[in-house]
């Protein structure tokens, strides 16, 4: 069940990306059980990763020191993406509540947003933290549409959009309001540049399933130019390492993009993806949410902090 996989590999498109791999490194997938596999976040301080398992409803916990998964929250609001921030503390987007949550360090949940404008927001689905400490977060419509990842609802804002939370006060801003179906979003190692996918066509007939670029400037976004089409399926969350690739999510597995947006190749998987996210203690083991399973790879790139 565990260890290689078939189905899994490399294909390189450019030759710099056999320079992203190692000789003998290969997929492994860690475990497998899940609907549908969302979210990885990884804690460095206690070497384990939390991941959400949206369906089931559950939030599961792999911990490195013995390769042993367990269940990290049930329920858990059907929680989508999930991150780290500066203190060390779980950021979650939960799908049921249409909120945006942190986990104490003493296992208390404060809210950090569930509302822009006096609206309840759609169902918070990915989001990254800034080095001021602020939280930037997408709100598709995907756990309002349908009950699997949620509780189909209205939207009342009418719209998805994208928003920061400021990390002193709270206060939610809109930093996008053009998007179809916002999805996954990080920054570039420098943050001077924040890119957020599209993934419209996974209910809209000839919708976007690209990921843009936008310019940072302090609290506001600008620009925006589409940065990559996505030649299989669509792109949903993705990390950066420390020279600025991306390493996103797709149908048939990982796509590698260069700084300028060139494919510069893929890492295979049988499964559709949904994120990743570097781990391990040099960031330097890539951990890959499929549909159902978990796995990782060793590459010869490390995670951007």
């Amino acid at each position: 069940m565990f260890g290689l996989v078939e189905g899994t590999g490399f294909e390189a498109l450019s030759p710099s990306f056999n320079e992203c791999l190692l000789g003998h490194a290969r997929v492994e997938r860690l475990w497998t059980g899940a609907r549908w596999s969302e979210g990885p976040a990884w804690f460095a301080a206690g070497r384990y990763l939390v991941w959400s398992d949206i369906p089931n409803n559950r939030m599961l916990r792999w911990d490195e020191t013995d390769g042993s998964v367990s269940v990290f929250r049930s329920p858990a609001n059907n929680s989508n993406g999930n991150t780290v921030d500066l203190q060390g503390r779980l950021v979650t987007c939960e799908h049921l509540a249409r909120r945006v949550t942190r986990t104490e360090h003493d296992g208390s949940i404060t809210v950090l947003a569930d509302k822009f404008d006096n609206k309840r927001l759609n169902s918070p689905n990915d989001l990254v933290v800034k080095s001021d400490g602020s939280i930037w977060f997408t709100d598709p419509s995907y756990g309002i549409i349908m009950d699997y990842e949620g509780e189909r609802a209205n939207s009342e804002i009418g719209a998805c959009h994208v928003y920061r939370i400021d990390g002193d006060s709270f206060e939610v801003t809109r930093v996008a309001d053009d998007y179809v179906k916002p999805n996954g979003l990080a920054f570039s190692p420098d943050e001077k540049y924040l890119y957020i996918a599209d993934t419209g066509a996974s209910h809209e007939e000839n919708g976007p399933a690209h990921i843009r670029k936008h310019t940072v400037k302090n609290k506001t976004l600008s620009g925006g130019e589409v940065f990559s089409d996505c030649n299989n399926g669509f792109y949903d969350g993705f990390r950066l390492d420390r020279d600025g690739r991306i390493w996103s999510s797709a149908a048939d597995g990982v796509h590698c993009l260069s700084p300028t947006g060139e494919l510069l190749g893929k890492i295979l998987i049988p499964e559709f993806v949904g994120n990743v996210c570097f781990g391990g203690p040099k960031l330097n083991r890539l951990f890959i949410c499929g549909t159902t399973s978990l796995y990782s790879v060793y590459l010869n790139v490390n995670g951007a902090k």
